[in-house]
């Protein structure tokens, strides 16, 4: 097995490591106005409100970074990221995760950013690796790289080995250090495609061995559509855990999503006398008193 990397992200004030050998770091998705009609429309508006709460709130659950995305029809999302990026950071000192397609969003970001960013995504299209990595190397960031390429995403763990090792290389041949590079092999709903999970735990297992590289994944995606998403995403996100991911892009408001992280690093080792169980634990059981 290669060894277990460690990729390590900033903001001006704290540092966060994400590594096999350390507890699940948590990046906490809400701040993304995808679906949500409520924050796109505060967000036209010009209101942070909705913003600065989810920010407060997810790192009070459990998220040590935060991922931003200001994806939003017709809007100036180079502008926005920023906008949303100086708020957080009002709010919160953790480190931040720039979630952009758009390049010139991400460079206006990573512009603004005081210490090392973690950036989604790049991935195998060619258009992508010549266009976002350049960034990457240039601004000293870590970067989330998607398993798919120009053909779209693989059907196979082989496929999504492939086009990983591509990334890598590429990455590697311009000066990024390999570990700056976080992979996603890719959650795909297990509604839709029945060896989704199967498949994506596979590819996280075979990542791992290969490279040592740390996974990452938008472990949500795997229950869309189908009922009592939350336990199905709290059941995949612990065995994903087991089979070698570190830093999964969740809800840590969903109870049961936060309970199987911490159960799932207990299992591990990862929890030495299960401090973090029992700090969780006491920390429930005083909110519900509250």
């Amino acid at each position: 097995m290669a060894q277990n990397l460690t990729t390590t992200v900033q903001s001006e004030t704290e540092e966060v490591q994400i590594c096999r050998d350390l507890p699940t770091v948590i990046i906490g998705e809400r701040i993304n106005p995808t679906g949500r009609k409520i924050l796109q429309e505060q967000l036209r508006q010009g209101d942070f409100s909705k913003v600065r709460e989810d920010a407060i709130a997810q790192v009070e659950a459990g998220a040590a970074i935060l991922d931003i995305n200001a994806g939003i029809p017709k809007a100036d999302e180079a502008k926005l990221i920023v906008e949303m990026i100086q708020q957080v950071q009002e709010v919160t000192q953790v480190p931040l995760c720039i979630d952009s397609a758009n390049v010139t969003a991400i460079e206006s970001a990573l512009k603004f950013y005081k210490g090392k960013a973690l950036v989604n995504s790049v991935n195998g299209e060619e258009e992508k690796l010549k266009t976002v990595l350049p960034l990457i190397k240039q601004y000293g960031a870590a970067v989330i790289c998607l398993t798919l390429d120009d053909g779209g995403i693989p059907k196979t763990v082989e496929k999504r080995i492939e086009i990983a090792e591509k990334i890598i290389d590429r990455a590697s041949a311009i000066g990024i250090p390999i570990e700056d590079i976080i992979i996603d092999p890719l959650a795909l709903s297990m509604g839709a495609e029945p060896d989704a999970g199967k498949i994506g735990l596979e590819s996280i297992a075979a990542i791992t061995e290969r490279f040592g590289v740390n996974i990452t994944m938008g472990c949500s995606n795997i229950s869309f559509g189908m009922p009592d998403r939350e336990a199905i995403n709290a059941g995949f996100l612990a065995m994903a855990i087991g089979f070698g991911l570190t830093c999964p892009i969740t809800n840590p408001l969903e109870e049961q999503v936060a309970m199987a992280v911490l159960v799932a690093d207990l299992c591990l080792s990862r929890d030495e006398y299960g401090s973090n169980w029992i700090g969780a634990f006491r920390k429930r059981k005083k909110a519900k008193q509250a």
